[in-house]
């Protein structure tokens, strides 16, 4: 399933870092700041399975994600709002995020981090939200604009 993102959209996920992910389970619904890396239409990130956003994702899979930057210009602002699903990554899936997200944040890989990145990271599990639609807005373009894109 491709979005066909444009390439101010791709753009824009590269220049950014982090998302807003939320998540709904048992205890209602629930937001969490995370690092993220760019997967063809997808992003990975990583996370303890026993956080309330792990766990959620472990009953509900379905979730949304939003990226922004902290412009004070109404004229500037710029995001994403995201719909999709995320599910932990296990094998050849779960190198392939953990070398995307190496590529980004080279902090995590094993040679670079400190001796407690490198225990921490053994204790995370790696995640892919795969977008459904995503939603572009930019101020530039007008008070507003937002472009939607959906996975075909």
């Amino acid at each position: 399933m491709a979005l066909n993102l444009t390439a101010p959209v791709r753009d824009f996920l590269a220049r950014h870092h982090v998302m807003t992910l939320a998540t709904q389970g048992g205890a209602g619904p629930w937001a969490a700041a995370l690092f993220y890396a760019t997967d063809g239409d997808a992003l990975v990130f990583l996370s303890a399975p026993g956080s309330r956003h792990g766990r959620d994702i472990a009953l509900q899979p379905r979730c949304a994600a939003t990226i922004q930057g902290q412009e004070q210009d109404w004229r500037a602002i710029q995001g994403v709002q995201i719909e999709g699903v995320a599910a932990p990554l296990d094998g050849d899936d779960r190198d392939r995020a953990r070398r995307r997200y190496a590529e980004r944040f080279p902090f995590v890989r094993p040679e670079a981090g400190p001796d407690a990145i490198v225990r921490a990271l053994a204790r995370v599990r790696w995640y892919r939200l795969r977008i459904d639609r995503l939603f572009f807005i930019d101020n530039a373009r007008g008070l507003g604009q937002r472009q939607q894109f959906d996975a075909s």
